[in-house]
């Protein structure tokens, strides 16, 4: 994965002790050129199946970034200014003019994960010699556009510069997954894989919910109305995403709730679900009765059930009205994963193979809750910080709470989780040198053998994730 450090310290990140950096360092060195996993985000498939050269530098770093245009938006930046797609196909600004708008505010990210991010992209990736500015942004446009033009840049090869051992992208259940099919007859499915994510048909507080869930029975074959027949269906899709490399499963849901009930109480929400809409206390039923539904099925085929819970999506109502989802506006909240897990656990928490990845946006979880339940159910793992908390500090916080209980086998190792194929390098660099980091304060105290940390250096840098995601 050795991109280089362009413009960035070298050091960067490692403690400020010259003797625990120096550990830190010898450390970083061993796992710094290892492999990249990138067992969940959300990449484009189209990239890698058609392999054509990204348009500009705007389309290709600023568009697709929801981290980047969230800050921007917040400092009163219009989204047309930023080329954000509307609903309505009216115009939006395109290229040059998206590329100086955000060098116009690209000093609101001074000490984000963002800044790391896009410096480490535009400097170690794309071989800019000078940070962006007002005055270096034409400059800097031109020098990235010139460079996605060249071979090198296109999405295959720099799957292959990055070191990338295996992606996965994410797909809904409705997906005919045209593009997998595309890599699956040239042989890219293994370094490209897709991931089931099944929320339009499992929570009905989704657009167009009833019509998902029939359309979702023509695909497969089944009576969705039935609530048998609607779990067939996600037996049978499943399946058919295992035939593009699939291995896990992505459920995004408000709260970790989970139910089970009788088959006829189960029979009764589904068809009050399809005459309408569910009240919040209904649809928040249905979601549990679902994740139970879901563990289940992962019990059965194997497949690795993620849970990323605790996020209110879509909170700017007209930025949701006017552009659609996934705009930035989604902001954490709190998450019960004891009370929420109970029912799924008690029924299949000692099922043989059951793999469930857990990820909040409640931080306050990770000590209290998390790191117990992961040290005790055999089939509960921690996933990384994600979203908010994939940066330096929320690494750091992650470690310190997680690991005394939970140790570090039960961690699920690093995934980038990002839209940004230019910033996934700089995010596995991140995690590496903040694991390092954090190990060689742990040596530097005597309570674990620089051979151990080498060890764990590597688990959490390559090997847990392998392992989280059966791989």
């Amino acid at each position: 994965m050795d991109v280089g450090n362009g413009f960035l310290h070298p050091d960067r990140l490692f403690p400020a002790d010259p003797a625990t950096r120096t550990v830190a360092r010898d450390l970083y060195e061993a796992v710094r050129n290892l492999p990249i996993v990138s067992p969940h985000g959300h990449t484009d498939p189209s990239w890698f199946a058609e392999d054509k050269p990204f348009e500009d530098a705007a389309s290709l770093l600023v568009i697709p970034d929801h981290y980047l245009f969230r800050m921007l938006h917040s400092a009163g930046v219009k989204l047309d200014d930023l080329g954000v797609p509307r609903l309505d196909g009216r115009p939006v600004a395109e290229g040059r003019a998206i590329w100086r708008a955000f060098s116009a505010q690209y000093h609101l990210f001074r000490g984000t994960p963002s800044s790391l991010w896009v410096d480490h992209a535009m400097s170690a990736v794309l071989g800019c010699s000078e940070p962006l500015t007002p005055d270096t942004a034409d400059r800097l446009y031109d020098h990235i556009n010139a460079q996605l033009a060249l071979p090198e840049f296109r999405p295959r090869a720099l799957h292959k510069r990055f070191g990338i051992e295996t992606i996965a992208t994410t797909e809904g259940a409705l997906d005919p997954l045209t593009h997998h099919q595309k890599m699956a007859a040239e042989g890219w499915i293994g370094r490209v894989r897709t991931t089931y994510r099944p929320d339009s048909v499992t929570d009905p507080d989704a657009v167009g919910f009833r019509a998902n869930l029939l359309q979702f029975g023509e695909i497969t074959g089944t009576d969705t109305t039935r609530w048998d027949g609607m779990v067939d269906a996600h037996r049978k899709r499943r399946a058919y995403f295992r035939q593009f490399g699939a291995t896990a499963t992505d459920h995004g849901v408000p709260t970790a709730f989970t139910a089970d009930l009788p088959l006829a109480d189960k029979q009764a929400l589904l068809d009050k679900a399809l005459s309408g809409p569910l009240s919040g206390s209904d649809a928040e039923l249905f979601r549990g009765l679902m994740m139970t539904e879901m563990a289940g099925l992962s019990a059965e085929d194997g497949m690795v059930m993620q849970i990323h819970a605790g996020s209110r999506r879509n909170t700017d109502s007209g930025l949701f009205q006017t552009r659609g989802p996934n705009m930035g506006a989604d902001i954490p909240t709190r998450t019960d994963w004891v009370g929420g897990l109970n029912a799924m656990l008690s029924k299949y928490g000692h099922a043989p193979g059951l793999r469930v990845l857990l990820f909040t946006l409640d931080e306050t979880t990770y000590a209290r809750e998390l790191a117990p339940m992961a040290g005790h159910w055999e089939c509960l793992m921690i996933g990384p910080p994600w979203w908010f908390h994939d940066s330096p500090n929320g690494i750091r916080r992650y470690l310190d709470q997680v690991v005394e209980t939970a140790g570090f086998a039960n961690l699920a190792g690093f995934n980038d989780d990002t839209r940004a194929l230019l910033s996934i390098p700089a995010r596995h660099d991140v995690w590496r040198r903040e694991v390092c980091r954090f190990l060689a304060q742990l040596a530097a105290e005597h309570r674990i053998s620089k051979k151990d940390a080498e060890i764990v250096a590597r688990a959490l840098s390559y090997d847990n994730a392998k392992k989280a995601y059966k791989l």
